[in-house]
């Protein structure tokens, strides 16, 4: 089996999905620089707890916990919306709303990963990553 995704944000939000449908409070996928970027947006957002990195060989291990122990989970839809096949980039001014401002997009910037309210502040474009609400 090998560890390597080729998609590895659609890899690590179909884990969160799934282990919310079934009602676990926490993760562990293979660690990458983007998924740990992708990571930190939600914990920012506020729409994961906490995660953190555990080291090992010949790959780390990252360790997210979506919601605390006897808590619903905040997340309720989250999906991919730039895909290998169908890039979708946007500018400053068309990063696009959630669900009326309650939800939020994760955008890949020159600046780093960040979410569209962040983006938007400071006039940055990019490609759209993730649809969370």
């Amino acid at each position: 089996m090998s560890l390597q995704s080729t998609d590895q944000i659609a890899d690590l939000i179909t884990r969160i999905r799934n282990a919310i449908m079934v009602g676990k409070t926490e993760i562990r996928v293979p660690t990458s620089k983007l998924k740990v970027a992708v990571t930190e947006g939600l914990k920012h957002a506020g729409y994961i707890a906490d995660y953190e990195i555990e080291d090992g060989k010949p790959r780390g291990t990252l360790h997210v916990t979506i919601c605390e122990e006897g808590m619903p989970a905040k997340i309720t839809e989250i999906s991919k919306v730039s895909k290998p096949g169908r890039r979708v980039y946007a500018g400053a001014e068309e990063i696009p709303v959630v669900k009326s401002g309650r939800g939020a997009v994760l955008i890949s910037t020159s600046k780093g990963i960040m979410t569209g309210r962040e983006a938007k502040k400071q006039h940055l474009g990019g490609e759209i990553l993730v649809k969370v609400y």
